[in-house]
């Protein structure tokens, strides 16, 4: 069986510590799912290239046909993983602002695992006051570990060793969530069109 991912990552720049860990994430639940004997394809998303339609879609009220097609891969992937910097003891507002323009049930029941990067490990609160009431608020299934990244997590020793550990765990939590779950059904409104006399007359 094939399963899906998408990865969301709103880093700023490139290279950006926000995508080293969205790498670092997808690669690990990858191999939790191989596993578990699926293929997996993964979807990287860089929220950065979409900003300017991610803007008009706010202001117009429909995506241009590249967001959209971006906002359907992450509708009807089987996974998610969802990375954002840490600004302002919050999710960044381009992050926000992507998952704005998802439709309202986009996400329900879908497994999710959040990640962030900050300055500081002060900041990892950011994961339990922020990210994962945002995504319970849209119905996801948030595995149980969450993961963040400092500076500090990067330099090698037993700093790095604790979040690969951590990357670890919530990769193998997303792996079974995804497992058990059957693909996701997206409702296409041209299957079922309503006829054109009909339109006329009103129903």
């Amino acid at each position: 069986m094939t399963r899906t991912l998408a990865v969301v990552s709103a880093g700023l720049r490139l290279p950006s510590s926000t995508r080293m860990l969205a790498d670092r994430l997808a690669d690990a639940a990858r191999h939790e799912l191989a596993q578990l004997g699926a293929q997996v394809d993964v979807s990287v998303i860089e929220v950065r290239d979409h900003a300017h339609d991610l803007v008009n879609h706010l202001l117009a009220g429909y995506p241009s046909p590249q967001l959209g097609a971006v906002l359907d891969t992450v509708a009807r992937a089987d996974g998610l993983i969802a990375v954002t910097p840490t600004f302002t003891a919050s999710y960044s507002s381009l992050f926000k602002l992507f998952f704005d323009s998802l439709d309202d049930t986009a996400l329900a029941d879908k497994p999710v695992l959040i990640a962030a990067t900050g300055g500081t490990g002060r900041h990892s609160l950011v994961l339990e006051h922020a990210l994962r009431p945002m995504f319970t608020y849209l119905h996801a299934a948030v595995v149980p570990t969450a993961v963040f990244a400092a500076p500090e997590d990067w330099g090698g020793g037993d700093a790095e060793g604790s979040l690969v550990s951590r990357i670890a765990r919530a990769a193998r939590e997303l792996a079974r969530e995804v497992d058990r779950r059957d693909a996701p059904t997206i409702d296409d409104p041209y299957d079922d069109p309503t006829p054109f006399d009909r339109l006329l007359r009103g129903e």
